[in-house]
């Protein structure tokens, strides 16, 4: 069978090229003779897969030097409580609000101190960005937490909150890599990798040495310290390590093609394609306001419910999968992340000019 487009969320389209890499591996990695699935974390194969990813990593972010870079387990929700069990020392931080995980994150840190909601779009169903340039930022707070890019909302910072000198926080699971970073304006940024990275299962974090201390709040376990994994290189106990190998291939690969700079011209050139169509189209609209667009993740809607379950239903017919909006918000999203080919994004467009005529 042919591969699909496949517009997936997350766990999302991989590039193929490091498919067939990790496929040629797959019984005799390197010479070893195994598998990475069966290989010991404590190797020196393996270490050198970890360190290599790392390496990449920091070139393609340019990482400051003062900053770790963890491969953790437990997805970005577990970073939802690992932050404030870590950097909650007053018992105080505010969240901006923009979307469901952004909400996820706010109401995890309510359990361990005073979380404030200081922003918030959640009047017009998280459809755009609020103003962050004057917040009522907490005196005492540890740190704000955003969330740099809604997956299901298909909404994006454009412009990063004025923190006021406080420290600034960010998931960015579903957009990172697909645009250069100033990683020294964040005291943190982590992301769950299966969206733009690799297969579930990874979670990166990058987070200022400053912050990784042993005063964390009492009761936090020996796992969920941050101290924990950066004293032991990621390999406190065995990681994810297959995924962490298929990272490293993406980081690759990411470096092939230009790295940050060469992957937001493409992936502005892709979103183009999609936004320019749904501009101009008389049955299917975009839902977010245009200066708070995602370039990740595109949501629309016919305005009829039965007409967008017969696109998706026609749409997966014709080879393009995974169209469905988030069962919160219903209607269409298409994700469009770095390894989906532009191709995929034209022939997409194609076919929903095709159903708008037959559906007008």
């Amino acid at each position: 069978m042919a591969r699909v487009y496949n517009f997936s969320a997350g766990p999302s389209v991989l590039p193929e090229e490091v498919l067939k890499e990790v496929a040629d591996e797959m019984l005799d990695y390197n010479g070893t003779g195994m598998s990475v699935m069966e290989m010991s974390h404590r190797s020196k194969a393996y270490e050198e897969i970890i360190q290599t990813a790392e390496k990449d990593l920091r070139e393609l972010m340019n990482i400051p030097d003062n900053y770790k870079v963890l491969f953790l387990q437990g997805g970005a929700s577990q970073q939802f409580a690992m932050v404030p069990m870590n950097f909650m020392k007053n018992k105080v931080a505010d969240y901006i609000v923009t979307g469901q995980w952004a909400k996820k994150a706010f109401q995890e840190a309510q359990i361990y101190g005073k979380a404030n909601k200081i922003a918030s779009s959640e009047d017009k169903t998280f459809s755009y960005i609020p103003d962050c340039s004057d917040l009522p930022i907490s005196e005492d707070a540890d740190y704000v937490h955003i969330c740099h890019n809604n997956t299901i909302y298909g909404t994006k910072f454009n412009e990063l909150p004025n923190t006021k000198g406080k420290d600034l926080i960010a998931d960015m699971s579903s957009d990172i890599l697909s645009e250069p970073v100033d990683v020294s304006k964040y005291a943190m940024i982590y992301f769950g990798v299966q969206k733009n990275v690799g297969p579930a299962g990874v979670v990166v974090a990058i987070i200022r040495e400053d912050l990784i201390t042993d005063d964390v709040l009492e009761g936090t376990p020996t796992m969920l310290k941050y101290k924990t994994h950066a004293d032991a290189d990621s390999l406190y106990n065995t990681p994810p390590a297959f995924g962490i190998y298929v990272c490293g291939k993406v980081f690759k690969w990411v470096k092939a093609q230009g790295g940050l700079a060469a992957m937001k011209e493409r992936n502005e050139k892709k979103a183009a394609i999609l936004y320019d169509f749904l501009d101009s189209s008389k049955l299917f609209k975009g839902t977010v306001e245009k200066k708070d667009r995602s370039l990740m993740n595109v949501p629309f809607v016919t305005g009829n419910e039965e007409l967008d379950a017969k696109f998706v239903k026609e749409a997966k017919a014709a080879g393009f999968e995974n169209l469905k909006g988030h069962r919160s918000v219903g209607g269409m999203r298409a994700s469009i992340y770095n390894a989906m080919p532009m191709e995929g994004v034209e022939k997409l467009v194609e076919f929903m000019k095709k159903f708008e005529a037959e559906n007008a």
